[in-house]
């Protein structure tokens, strides 16, 4: 299964933080904000990576994270020029996709939950059709909204209605199987002029082939597209982190708990690294547990 990180929006609601460089790679918290979708599709055993940005950042997001070597994946870049709605990554990426199965994250999404990476599996194992997640939330017109029967199948989907018909969000991230590219070139743009992902998913509800998992009490979802909820996740983040003393989407811890990478070959990618910081104290404090675990 390939991967696409979406990080091509202005984020015009963060000015003027966010005016001279893209949001996803404002810090929340510790890191930056791309390392936390990074890191779910990381979870998810996903090891081919595209990130859609716009021009003015490609080379700030090469920089940061180059083509993904030191977190033994692979990643690539590409560019969207236009803004044309979310659905739009599936047309710029459909050489990458190349007839596999993907899955699509917002680069403003953070989930965070006890057993993520054994959820993620499971739903990677269904291979025909489509997946997303509902994510009980207090001001649902914002969001685009999933209806559910008695038995909590999906009945409909509606993008930031006046009038919600439920309170259950549809997050901003997407599993898709092979078909997602040819059913997103039958998309006309909405009202808003862009190709809506609401209106992809309707595709596969039509199909009966939209399957939709809750995010229960055990999962923190956090879409980081304002200052408040900026300053939210930043706090959750530290609060996480001082209490069980571990980190929350470190790409190098997570890199080693996969086997993506060798701890001696993270350490040789690191080995003239000079940055003194507690996110880095950490990593290299579990190279060195991971070589001694080896002994």
């Amino acid at each position: 299964m390939k991967g696409i990180i979406l990080a091509a929006g202005a984020g015009t609601r963060l000015y003027p933080a966010s005016q001279p460089i893209s949001k996803i790679l404002l810090p929340v918290y510790d890191k930056p904000m791309i390392y936390y979708p990074l890191s779910t599709l990381m979870l998810a055993g996903i090891k081919d990576i595209l990130i859609i940005t716009n021009e003015s950042d490609y080379n700030n997001f090469k920089k940061l994270l180059g083509n993904g070597s030191q977190f033994g994946i692979k990643i690539q870049y590409k560019i969207q020029y236009v803004q044309r709605g979310i659905a739009d990554a599936f047309l710029i990426a459909e050489d990458f996709i190349a007839g596999e199965d993907v899955a699509l994250i917002l680069g403003d999404n953070i989930f965070h939950g006890f057993g993520f990476s054994t959820f993620l599996k499971q739903v990677m194992e269904n291979k025909k059709g489509a997946t997303v997640f509902g994510y009980r939330v207090k001001d649902p017109e914002r969001f685009g909204i999933v209806k559910f029967d008695k038995n909590m199948k999906a009945l409909s989907l509606e993008e930031k209605p006046k009038k919600p018909k439920s309170n259950y969000a549809v997050v901003g991230l997407y599993f898709y199987d092979k078909n997602v590219c040819e059913y997103a070139k039958k998309l006309k743009p909405s009202k808003r002029g862009e190709l809506e992902i609401t209106d992809l998913n309707k595709i596969y509800l039509h199909k009966r082939q939209l399957n939709v998992e809750i995010l229960g009490r055990g999962f923190t979802w956090l879409d980081t597209g304002t200052q408040d909820s900026m300053l939210e996740a930043a706090n959750f983040v530290r609060a996480i982190q001082a209490n069980k003393g571990q980190q929350i989407s470190c790409l190098e811890e997570i890199a080693l708990y996969k086997g993506f990478i060798t701890p001696e070959k993270l350490e040789a990618k690191l080995k003239n690294f000079k940055a003194k910081s507690a996110y880095y104290d950490y990593v290299f404090d579990l190279i060195a547990a991971e070589k001694e675990n080896k002994k």
